[in-house]
């Protein structure tokens, strides 16, 4: 009796619906999120039925075909990180109109930039994400990649440096970021004039090995353009490079040798 009882009291619990969850992480943009929300596929009530940002659930009024949810009220600044959930009945989906709000953008102002021998630094604010800077050096007359830093994403003032390597003559450098809509945002440029001896090879027609009287950055190039080597350093070992011609980058210069 009391068996039959137990089991007569469940079937008087309601069972709790299966969920699922829909998670977006970004930055806050100053941009709201929208979203379209469908009926259950019980045909009672909406799809979604809790919305919490960043752990906080939301006031926005979510029984709605479509709704908004308001991020303005977070007291969020540009940049600041946030992730969003939205929970949502099982056999339904949701849809958000525009999740590319949440993506950091590149929309920093240089205070300044300064260059040494040996390194870059620049200030930056106005942040809106935490997006890398791409440090560019104008060689063999092409803007080349020569380092990366990270950005902090604060609106707040930043402070960033990167080693560099100077080569003979006159040096230009500058900023690069690229956000997801992929048009890069450039630093001005920043230039110095190295006392550095001009750099030259040996030999022209080399067997095993090319050295260069410094160290300094190369790339090496098939007759057909193909990139073979790249690297810096004071010699390159080119014994298994098929014999023929080759172009060479070194310094701020572009030559050519044959292996043989």
């Amino acid at each position: 009796m009391k068996t039959i009882l137990f089991v007569f009291l469940l079937l008087l619990i309601p069972l709790a619906s299966p969920a699922e969850e829909l998670v977006l992480k970004g930055t806050f943009q100053g941009e709201n999120l929208y979203v379209k929300n469908p009926f259950a596929s019980s045909g009672v009530g909406f799809c979604i039925y809790e919305v919490t940002v960043n752990g906080l659930t939301t006031t926005d009024e979510i029984n709605s075909s479509a709704f908004e949810i308001d991020l303005s009220v977070y007291g969020f600044n540009k940049g600041d990180g946030l992730t969003v959930t939205i929970k949502y009945k099982e056999d339904c989906q949701p849809k958000v109109l525009n999740p590319e709000v949440l993506n950091s953008r590149t929309t920093f102002v240089i205070s300044s930039i300064e260059l040494s021998d040996t390194q870059i630094t620049w200030q930056t604010t106005l942040e809106s994400g935490a997006l890398p800077y791409v440090i560019e050096q104008f060689r063999w007359n092409k803007w080349v990649k020569v380092g990366q830093v990270n950005g902090t994403g604060k609106q707040s003032i930043s402070n960033y440096s990167a080693p560099v390597r100077l080569h003979s003559g006159e040096n230009k450098f500058r900023l690069k970021q690229i956000d997801y809509l992929k048009k890069p945002r450039y630093s001005k440029e920043i230039s110095t004039v190295s006392k550095k001896a001009p750099v030259t090879f040996s030999p022209t027609r080399p067997n095993d090995k090319i050295t260069f009287t410094a160290p300094t950055l190369y790339e090496i190039y098939d007759a057909y353009g193909g990139i073979v080597f790249k690297g810096y350093g004071r010699e390159v070992k080119v014994a298994g490079l098929t014999n023929g011609r080759y172009y060479i980058n070194y310094d701020n210069k572009m030559g050519r040798f044959t292996k043989k």
